[in-house]
């Protein structure tokens, strides 16, 4: 591994944690009980996770692309902009960010394990999960929000945003597919966003956890990779 692709895949690792680390907590703070932010609701939320993506990139792009999801670095390879010998190492750098970042939410939130007693309610604070579970529809909002995330970030390319815009208008798109599309599955849009923190669950022993419900993590990780992919064909398509 030579020494840019190690600076890349540290870059990637930092933006993702940072993601995860606002992302993650924007939701403990919603969710868990005696926290001063409890209830606030779904606009806190999408809020909170379109400053998350904002900020994660901004953390990270003097590293690397700041892809900080495996379903932009598949898109952007499949559209010719990305190498793809380092789309694995990518991945795999992405998904350790959410892991180390789903475990700095819990250790931040600490104390408020115990006072929530309801496991699905935590599940959540790390893991999308649907509000209605229908498999076909559940992956299809997670292809479509994709889709929509990786063919807008390709379509930005040819637009003529500064680079220092790049990532508030990032922000937004992620903050615009939360309040549309995200109402049906929590919006994953992202594998490494549901799996670190699926694999982070999993392992700590977080007060008043329950089952990590694998049977559901195919969703957010096949549903964001099939979407990225075919908007980058779509991208492809247009000359």
């Amino acid at each position: 591994m030579n020494d840019s692709l190690t600076l890349q895949l540290v870059g990637e690792f930092i933006g993702t944690l940072i993601l995860i680390l606002l992302g993650d907590g924007v939701v403990a703070a919603v969710t868990l009980k005696e926290s001063k932010a409890q209830g606030s609701g779904w606009i806190a939320i999408a809020l909170g996770w379109g400053l998350a993506v904002t900020l994660g990139v901004y953390c990270s792009a003097f590293l690397s692309p700041a892809h900080l999801n495996p379903a932009v670095t598949l898109g952007m390879a499949i559209a010719g902009v990305f190498p793809w010998s380092s789309v694995i190492p990518y991945m795999v750098a992405q998904t350790l960010g959410g892991v180390v970042g789903a475990i700095i939410v819990w250790i931040n939130y600490y104390p408020h394990w115990e006072e929530t007693k309801d496991s699905s309610a935590i599940l959540g604070v790390f893991a999308t999960g649907p509000a209605i579970r229908n498999y076909f529809f559940n992956f299809l909002s997670e292809f479509i929000g994709t889709f929509v995330l990786v063919f807008a970030l390709l379509a930005f390319t040819r637009g003529k945003f500064t680079e220092g815009l790049n990532p508030i208008v990032v922000g937004l798109l992620i903050t615009a597919i939360g309040f549309s599309l995200g109402g049906t599955t929590g919006y994953a849009i992202n594998p490494a966003r549901d799996l670190g923190p699926r694999i982070a669950h999993q392992i700590l022993p977080i007060a008043n956890k329950g089952d990590s419900d694998w049977a559901y993590s195919w969703v957010p990780i096949l549903g964001p990779l099939a979407g990225g992919a075919v908007g980058a064909f779509l991208y492809l398509l247009i000359p």
